[in-house]
């Protein structure tokens, strides 16, 4: 999920400028063959750079979401199962894709890295990274850009400011209002920030293609492909199967009527490539389809930050192709923690732009894989975000319809 259109007024969408840059590097490669080896490290500057942004701002999410949402518990309880049971299949596909069809062993490594034995065969400690993440301090966290701990802590402080509003609020004062304007503040200021990286990665697109044509030819382009491929399967197989199943024997909704009415959100989600800037035309897509507007507001905005099938089913294939590409092992078990890990970091970034991007790299750094190939990866995850954000409207439309069929919503403070 997107937090903004990719194109500002008057200016270019970031998906053409990305394949213009991929174009470019495709096409100069050849001729600067292994002299163009420097140009990776911008790539690894370009991924260093989002993950920094990416962990404040995943603190402050999370702490400005507990201080200014609060759902009846009702309606929090409904909103919540439906949002789970369809994040968790989503997952469930994309492990089980990449599991069965593999994406990973495609990519020719060992030409790429040069040193993929230094990863073969290795194994993820479970229970010893497990364990680490409990913070011993604020400071570390941070730091070392551990999602977990950042979670935890930021769980735990707005949970805590939370408190103090009541306490305060009881007592006549008002003193509670500068903290949330404080936090609101850094949020808009990280999300600023993290906008201005987000426009360098047409430069990096441009020297990894270029980097690794030049050095290795178009051999890891196949790769790549199947990894497109993979990715784009588990998200149409999680429409059709998964969405179509709740709105046939659920809600008892028309196909033929659920699509006429999301015709319009969808094309305007393919072009912004952001369901957040697409809310708008989803919420008046359903009040067409005569869904309650407290059920679409509930589902649509408030729940929005729970709502991330697409985020997370790519996460769940994209943290294997890396694994299995790299030559790492990882038991059921180990799946399990990153997905869990893939859920929770979606949560936390949801509504800013390159949404899935920015959480994967995260989720890599946490469950101990090597983020050397996000860079190459980035080269062609502007198609699959498209894909993303009509996931993530189709999404938003079924969860207000879930609970709109489900009773209703009857209020909430957002």
């Amino acid at each position: 999920m997107s937090g903004a259109s990719e194109k500002e007024k008057g200016g270019v969408p970031l998906y053409a400028l990305i394949l213009g840059a991929m174009i470019l590097g495709l096409l100069l490669g050849p001729r600067l063959g292994k002299s163009g080896f420097i140009l990776g490290e911008i790539g690894r500057i370009v991924i260093t750079l989002i993950k920094g942004v990416a962990t404040p701002l995943l603190f402050l999410s999370i702490v400005n979401s507990i201080l200014t949402t609060e759902v009846k518990g009702r309606d929090a309880l409904r909103m919540l199962f439906f949002a789970m049971v369809n994040v968790t299949i989503a997952l469930g596909i994309g492990l089980l894709l990449s599991n069965v069809l593999r994406p990973g062993e495609h990519l020719a490594l060992p030409a790429l890295t040069g040193d993929a034995s230094a990863y073969a065969g290795k194994k993820v400690d479970f229970l010893k990274t497990l364990v680490s993440y409990v913070p011993s301090n604020f400071v570390t966290p941070f730091a070392e850009n551990i999602v977990i701990s950042v979670i935890i802590v930021a769980l735990m402080l707005g949970f805590g400011l939370r408190r103090v509003r009541t306490e305060q609020i009881a007592a006549g004062s008002t003193g509670y209002q500068a903290v949330e304007a404080l936090i609101a503040t850094l949020l808009r200021v990280t999300e600023i920030v993290l906008g201005w990286v987000i426009k360098l990665i047409p430069f990096a697109v441009f020297a990894v293609s270029a980097k690794t044509v030049g050095e290795h030819g178009y051999a890891p382009l196949k790769g790549l492909g199947v990894y497109v491929g993979v990715g784009l399967f588990g998200l149409a197989l999680h429409v059709v199967v998964t969405y179509q199943a709740w709105l046939v024997f659920y809600a008892r909704m028309s196909l033929r009527r659920f699509w006429k009415g999301a015709r319009e959100p969808l094309v305007v989600a393919l072009g912004t490539n952001s369901s957040l800037a697409t809310l708008p035309v989803t919420l008046q897509a359903l009040d067409r389809l005569g869904v309650s507007r407290s059920a679409s507001t509930l589902g649509a905005c408030v729940g929005t930050n729970l709502n991330n099938d697409g985020i997370v089913l790519y996460e769940g294939m994209a943290v294997l192709f890396v694994a299995q590409a790299m030559g790492f092992h990882l038991s059921l078990g180990e799946q399990m923690f990153a997905a869990v890990t893939c859920i929770v970091a979606a949560m936390g970034v949801a509504g800013v732009p390159e949404a899935g991007f920015i959480s994967l790299a995260l989720v890599l750094g946490t469950v101990g894989l090597p983020v050397e190939l996000l860079p190459l990866i980035l080269s062609v995850d502007w198609i699959i975000a498209r894909a993303r954000s009509l996931i993530n409207v189709l999404s938003d439309m079924l969860l207000s319809i879930l609970i709109d069929r489900s009773g209703g919503a009857t209020g909430y403070r957002g």
